[in-house]
């Protein structure tokens, strides 16, 4: 089982190698082979059903993507909030390993579209990660975070909408992210920003849009602005650039204002006193140096999990064999309408083996883990 196990590189913040120093993409011959994709896409159409070949895919799946966000960093973020002394402390925290999660990417590649009920199961030291496909149109995946020693879990409930917006395609990403720190009694929710692929009129990939992060115990809130890259790509000050404020809910009183770039530092100056200002992220201590999750035990992967069901696919697009993905890629996506038209026969409804879930027009969403801990996978990370 092992040798059909592939795992890859996370993003690092060097990862973007055929990109200039702004994450602008040099080839513009791949471009032109990009824009023909969408020749007959009308704007603002749903692209969320919209195949690619797979010479556009990266070699992992969406889910891998999610997970590395909250299990791949040089740094333990995650026990260090837990760490803090005080509410504010951990809060600042919190704010940090949000920023945390924005990755960078290479632009005219994505991860695959999971298939329902595919996994991805991953260890690093306490913290088990486990993420689950719960529906495959429209995509939505659910992750379930745990550390029984520090007593701490994460879930997330991600659906991406991507849609054609004439220079680009922009992927809304709903959902909610859930931070309990059970020692603490507190509980911080946050959203994503949307992610942005652009064609024109510079080539580049950026996150932008709005983050509330909000402690729902203490009501300390942060306010977070990704912004958006001017149209021609004035104002090299704004390139991944966040901008915002955290304040207690309860009196309105501003405390700190958030500023910095995503991809380098982020500082907060206390909103009372200008003078005071400190780190607070630093892109290049938590995401470099991040390392390949490797198979601890190849007995005990699971038949769903993601660097099986693609394993095939990536190891083809690793050896530029694009005939062998061509066959790989329609392999899987025929397999999973097999499996949709054996159930459709038999009047079955496929239900979710790991969380329970839920939607509803005003609260969109919400995947419940059925667990209470996340068990030891059989793929580490150091």
């Amino acid at each position: 089982m092992e040798t059909n196990v592939v795992l890859t590189k996370p993003f690092t913040i060097d990862h973007n190698k055929s990109s200039d120093s702004n994450g602008n993409y040099k080839a513009p011959i791949f471009l032109q082979q990009v824009l023909s994709l969408f020749k007959n896409v009308q704007l603002g159409s749903d692209l969320s059903r919209f195949k690619l070949p797979p010479t556009f895919n990266m070699p992992k799946s969406q889910l891998q993507w999610y997970g590395e966000c909250v299990y791949s960093t040089g740094v333990d973020l995650i026990n260090s909030i837990n760490n803090g002394k005080t509410p504010l402390d951990r809060f600042i925290s919190v704010v940090a390993w949000s920023i945390s999660t924005t990755r960078p990417q290479t632009f005219g590649v994505v991860p695959y579209n999971p298939i329902l009920a595919e996994t991805h199961h991953v260890s690093k030291g306490n913290l088990n990660v486990l993420l689950e496909q719960v529906s495959h149109h429209p995509q939505v995946s659910a992750l379930h975070a745990t550390d029984r020693k520090g007593n701490i879990d994460i879930t997330l409930c991600h659906s991406p909408l991507p849609k054609f917006v004439g220079t680009g395609v922009e992927v809304d990403m709903h959902g909610k992210r859930h931070l309990h720190l059970h020692n603490h009694g507190e509980t911080y929710e946050m959203n994503c920003p949307n992610f942005l692929f652009r064609f024109l009129p510079i080539p580049g990939i950026d996150w932008v849009g709005n983050v509330t992060i909000r402690c729902l115990e203490t009501g300390l809130v942060a306010e977070l602005s990704y912004i958006r890259q001017s149209f021609f790509g004035f104002g090299s000050g704004n390139r991944r650039r966040i901008k915002g404020k955290i304040f207690d809910s309860l009196t309105k009183n501003v405390l700190y204002k958030v500023d910095g770039h995503w991809d380098s530092t982020v500082i907060l100056k206390d909103a009372t006193n200008n003078a005071e200002v400190r780190v607070i992220y630093d892109a290049k201590e938590v995401l470099s140096g991040l390392h390949t999750p490797f198979v601890k035990d190849p007995e005990s992967v699971w038949q769903t999990e993601s660097a099986l069901v693609w394993g095939e696919l990536s190891q083809a697009i690793i050896s530029n064999n694009w005939g062998k993905a061509r066959e790989a890629k329609n392999t899987v996506e025929e397999t999973q309408r097999i499996h949709l038209r054996e159930r459709e026969s038999k009047g079955e409804t496929w239900v979710p083996k790991y969380f329970t879930v839920t939607h509803s027009k005003e609260d969109g969403w919400k995947c419940s883990p059925i667990q209470k801990w996340v068990p030891d996978a059989p793929i580490a990370t150091l």
